[in-house]
């Protein structure tokens, strides 16, 4: 059972382990597009929804429904710890009383705060500087106790930025680049551009999220796209993917800024994990099947 599956990280998850042979089912707040996927359909918070979806007969829940604003959590804190933690908790519960073996977490690096330039691994202490990044690492330790107390496989799965097709509705930097290329407008960027992240294509995390339920151990394990990128060097990859030149707006950096996001995938690598799919490549699999209509711009379904 994949929560969140008619996002735009979860379409991909639910394709990937349609095609490795598993039977799927999607609780999400909308149906998801082929009708052929049973789909529960609703907020996953109230108990209905919860019962209906996670039956005896589920074998693994993958749990992707979460919000995911960071400043959305700093506004609203006790509606993202409802839905974070207090979401997360429910599942577990009845994946232990419905004998669920395997829940995976779609995480996030966030769980650890600001570490410089430093390299982010999954031994770093949980350091969270938003509600976001609270809400997620409460959800992991709590994986981390339903694997100690009741034998359940937990791994969590830490995302960096997920990038790719099906990502119009989105409001991060890629597809603010995109639709920046579309209409022929402008992209802010923070600073001079110098800060460093790491991106992930959507088909290279789906791939390690079916991994991890398939076999991998209970605990952190980060995924990432094997090596940072300045963002002026991401906007010059949207440019050199659409062929359309973005312009680039100097704007002041944020408070609390990421100067760069630096990932060690290590831990990834030794569960069979590699990243395929070059910066490049990915652009041309977003820009693919972009539509910048007013409709799809900047929608934020809560969903990771």
């Amino acid at each position: 059972m994949v929560t969140g599956g008619s996002g735009f990280i979860g379409r991909h998850v639910v394709s990937s382990l349609r095609e490795a042979g598993h039977q799927v089912i999607v609780a999400d707040l909308n149906d998801f597009p082929d009708p052929a996927v049973q789909t529960v359909t609703g907020d996953l918070c109230e108990p209905r929804v919860r019962e209906d979806a996670v039956t005896s007969e589920i074998g693994a829940i993958v749990h992707l429904a979460a919000a995911t604003s960071v400043l959305g959590s700093i506004e609203q804190p006790a509606h993202v710890h409802r839905t974070n933690v207090e979401m997360t908790a429910a599942l577990l519960e009845l994946a232990r009383q419905r004998g669920v073996d395997t829940f995976v977490l779609a995480s996030t690096n966030a769980v650890v705060g600001n570490v410089g330039h430093a390299a982010i691994t999954e031994d770093l202490p949980l350091a969270p500087l938003t509600p976001y990044g609270g809400t997620k690492a409460a959800a992991e330790m709590l994986l981390c106790g339903y694997a100690g107390a009741y034998a359940l496989r937990t791994p969590a799965v830490r995302l960096t930025n997920v990038y790719g097709r099906g990502m119009v509705h989105k409001d991060s930097f890629v597809p603010r680049l995109l639709r920046a290329a579309a209409g022929g407008g402008q992209v802010q960027i923070y600073g001079d551009g110098e800060q460093r992240r790491d991106l992930v294509h959507v088909g290279d995390a789906a791939r390690a999220i079916v991994s991890a339920v398939h076999d991998w151990p209970s605990g952190p394990v980060i995924i990432g796209g094997a090596r940072s990128y300045s963002v002026n060097e991401i906007a010059q990859a949207a440019r050199d993917a659409t062929g359309l030149p973005i312009e680039a707006v100097r704007v002041a950096a944020k408070p609390g800024e990421m100067p760069a996001v630096v990932v060690d995938i290590t831990r990834a690598r030794s569960r069979g994990y590699a990243p395929s799919v070059t910066l490049v490549d990915g652009m041309r699999d977003a820009w693919a099947d972009f539509d910048p209509s007013p409709t799809m711009q900047g929608r934020d379904d809560a969903r990771v």
